[in-house]
């Protein structure tokens, strides 16, 4: 299963500098000018677990193989894009294949590097950036809205309850707020995502701060945290510049220099954690003596999609897994600990899997 956040924003604010540092390669060219990104690039982290390393040096395992999110590098969007301006459609095709939207403002104040609004305000350029992706859900539904009503005045089941949730979003487009705000139902959700809605998708909001700001933020960061609290979603504040400084480093001096910037750790880290948790996701574990890997499933996952995840055979003949909760596992000591104080339990098709589970799937083949 693989889950997709796009870093998108307005040309120059750091995007791609983020996104080699991301992935530690120089796969996305940086340079100062609109549109260098001319195609998406794809790169895949580790998401960063403590709990991994823990877990396999009691399982004694061969091998560690941590769970992985992948970014895309989207080239910048411009005011039109939804019209096709720039290289406008193209672009908003890629958001559509994402999963989450990891939104990179420039929160810094740079002469030598061009602004192409030409001012910096962050927050007028998330605002730049949503009315495009809405303009282009606009164009979208209105376009359905006529051929959705002649199927649900024929009594089509599905049409009708479609074009519901088309003229609620609609509503709330014409009001200038994102279709991720619609009001729906757990049993809409499926259709609603059918809709293909780019201004539906969740939103992590990245503030790319300078060099002097990246442990405490600066104005322009927290304008940004205010919107995004007010909005009910997330925000990191990072140097992209740093960050591409420490992934040239090697991993023996990255403690050190961190500290003497006044960071714990990477921002990337913060950031890919706060990707996880944009998706909804959570993590569970397989151990042994060969492996010890993280498996990524989305919250509320039962058993048997879960094990579908590590192969779809074990899906399709799941009999019941073997399951410890994290803290058992690592509190006494291992498997064989866990087993034996009756901390083992066997569940069947209707568990749903708890972040930090240990599991070992029974399947017949």
């Amino acid at each position: 299963m693989g889950f997709k956040c796009g870093i998108v924003g307005l040309p120059n604010v750091g995007k791609s500098t983020l996104f080699n540092a991301l992935t530690a390669t120089a796969a996305a060219q940086a340079a100062n000018y609109p549109f260098c990104t001319i195609e998406p690039n794809v790169g895949e982290v580790a998401v960063p677990d403590p709990r991994l390393d823990i877990l396999a040096k009691l399982a004694k395992s061969a091998d560690i193989i941590p769970t992985r999110l992948a970014f895309v590098d989207i080239a910048g969007l411009v005011r039109g894009a939804s019209k096709g301006e720039g290289l406008g459609n193209q672009f908003l095709a890629n958001i559509r294949e994402v999963d989450a939207i990891v939104h990179v403002v420039r929160c810094f104040d740079d002469g030598d590097v061009t602004h192409v609004e030409g001012r910096v305000d962050p927050v007028a350029d998330i605002e730049t950036i949503e009315t495009e992706l809405m303009l282009a859900d606009l164009d979208s539904l209105e376009r359905r809205v006529d051929q959705l009503e002649k199927r649900a005045k024929g009594g089509d089941k599905e049409s009708k309850e479609t074009l519901d949730l088309v003229k609620r979003a609609l509503d709330l487009l014409r009001e200038g707020k994102p279709a991720r705000f619609v009001q729906r139902r757990p049993e809409d959700e499926k259709t609603f995502r059918m809709l293909g809605l780019l201004s539906s998708k969740p939103v992590l909001y990245v503030c790319n701060v300078d060099e002097a700001s990246a442990a405490t933020g600066n104005a322009f960061s927290r304008a940004v945290e205010a919107r995004a609290a007010e909005e009910g979603e997330g925000s990191v504040v990072i140097s992209a510049q740093i960050e591409a400084e420490i992934a040239i480093l090697p991993p023996d001096e990255r403690t050190d220099y961190l500290a003497a910037i006044g960071l714990e750790e990477p921002g990337l880290n913060r950031l890919i954690r706060a990707g996880y948790a944009l998706l909804d996701l959570v993590t569970f574990f397989t151990v042994g003596p060969k492996e010890a890997r993280a498996w990524t499933v989305t919250r509320g996952t039962k058993a048997p999609q879960a094990a579908g995840v590590i192969h779809t055979d074990f899906e399709r003949g799941f009999i019941r897994s073997e399951t410890i909760a994290y803290d058992d596992y690592v509190s006494l000591g291992g498997e064989a600990g866990a087993r034996d104080a009756g901390r083992l339990r066997l569940e069947g098709k209707e568990y749903v899997v708890a972040d930090g589970d240990v599991l070992h799937f029974r399947f017949a083949t």
